[in-house]
């Protein structure tokens, strides 16, 4: 078989056409992957759109930037690897590389990881960036740990509630920022929900930190969320944010003594630089699945390869219930 299925959009916000190119071949260092499974993320839309300079991914091309799959072939120098394996990993989709929404990839092995022995295909493929970026902001920046207060700003979503449970499970006391219709789902994974439209960044320090502020706040929204971050942390505090592009006032911050992180994650495929570092976040990620400790959210809607344009829509009408997973 020399010709694969693939997603292809032409032009910015143009609608998906599913096309036979030929498949790819495992370069050296690559494994080429049979695709189960793919993700979409809120950057996807942006990319589509022509949006999103710092990805680089010029179209045409085919998005796609989570997978899970089957390994049906190693290229030289993979040792990792071998035909059969289920992995999963956040492999392209940005700077040029083959994205997941086709048949095959053939991608980087550093990228990649064993998928979770007691997750679907279907739930591994939403994992890989929110938990990447996630585990980044918390374990490689923070080092959060047992008897911090921790506040996740957008809790309720995609990075933010895979870093509510990695907070949970380190011991932290965690708080969650999000609207009031998750409070259930946030409640559920261990954290206590705030709802951003009823409680002031002011009302909820003094609430749950005697006006102290919280050890570490996670910012997964940017704009004004990080402008609640500089404001909710507490003296010596550290801040991180996975969007932290805004031009903000650092005096919060800086009257407390506190510390700001931002987190690219996809700085790696962008520049080939510590991509194997990604690989071993899936590894630990994978071990805490495994563990009862981290579960992704997905939304109950099923889409096939065919269908990708309505899964778009989906995730761009912000209806999902979790993420919106192609299934191919």
């Amino acid at each position: 078989m020399s010709t694969m299925k693939a997603a292809l959009v032409e032009t910015q916000n143009a609608e998906f056409q599913v096309v036979d190119i030929a498949r790819p071949v495992a370069g050296p260092g690559q494994i080429l992957v049979r695709i189960k499974a793919a993700a979409l993320n809120p950057l996807d839309l942006k990319i589509r759109a022509g949006e999103a300079a710092h990805a680089r991914h010029p179209l045409p091309a085919i998005l796609g930037i989570d997978m899970a799959g089957i390994v049906e072939a190693v290229g030289p120098g993979v040792t990792g690897f071998r035909p059969g394996d289920e992995v999963y990993g956040m492999t392209g989709g940005v700077g040029g590389l083959q994205g997941s929404l086709a048949e095959f990839a053939a991608v980087d092995a550093d990228l990649v990881a064993l998928k979770p022995r007691n997750l679907s295909m279907r739930q591994a493929a939403a994992l890989p960036l929110i938990a990447i970026t996630a585990w980044e902001g918390l374990e490689d920046r923070t080092q959060v740990r047992s008897g911090q207060k921790v506040l996740v700003i957008g809790g309720g979503g995609g990075v933010g509630h895979i870093a509510v449970q990695m907070a949970v499970a380190a011991g932290a006391e965690v708080y969650a920022v999000d609207g009031g219709s998750k409070a259930d789902y946030i409640r559920s994974i261990g954290a206590t929900p705030i709802d951003y439209a009823v409680a002031t960044v002011e009302d909820y320090v003094a609430r749950y930190t005697e006006g102290k502020g919280f050890d570490v706040v996670y910012d997964t929204i940017g704009g004004k969320g990080l402008d609640a971050a500089f404001q909710a942390v507490a003296k010596f505090g550290h801040v991180v944010s996975s969007l932290g592009w805004g031009t903000h006032a650092l005096a919060p911050l800086s009257f407390k003594g506190a510390s700001y992180s931002g987190v690219f994650t996809l700085a790696p495929l962008l520049i080939g630089e510590d991509r194997a570092h990604h690989g071993e976040i899936l590894k630990q990620v994978a071990l805490r699945v495994e563990a009862g400790a981290l579960m992704p959210n997905l939304d109950p809607r099923q889409f096939s390869l065919a269908e990708v344009g309505e899964a778009y829509r989906r995730l761009e009408s912000r209806q999902g219930e979790g993420k919106v997973v192609v299934e191919i």
